[in-house]
């Protein structure tokens, strides 16, 4: 990890398109500024782990999702049949 030391007003240059800037410092706490274009995610660290832990969650969701039932009429139409009561 690299650490720097910023002081307000100065910034970093990322790969030449992110720019971050210290705007605030007040006790312990630090503002940034972040300007990246519009197709560079940007988030704090909490916001990405729980955009990350949902997108896991559906990954898992679909993984265990059984495919459509025209994708397997057979097994569908015995599984119907075992499911519905015999009325005749």
């Amino acid at each position: 990890m690299l650490v720097l030391s910023r002081k307000k007003n100065e910034s970093i240059v990322i790969n030449d398109n992110i720019t971050i800037v210290v705007v605030e410092v007040r006790g312990d706490k630090v503002r940034l500024g972040i300007d990246a274009p519009k197709d560079v995610p940007v988030h704090r660290k909490e916001i990405y782990n729980a955009i990350r832990s949902g997108e896991k969650r559906d990954e898992y969701a679909n993984a265990r999702t059984p495919a459509p039932e025209s994708d397997f009429p057979e097994v569908a139409a015995e599984i119907e049949k075992t499911l519905t009561p015999n009325l005749g």
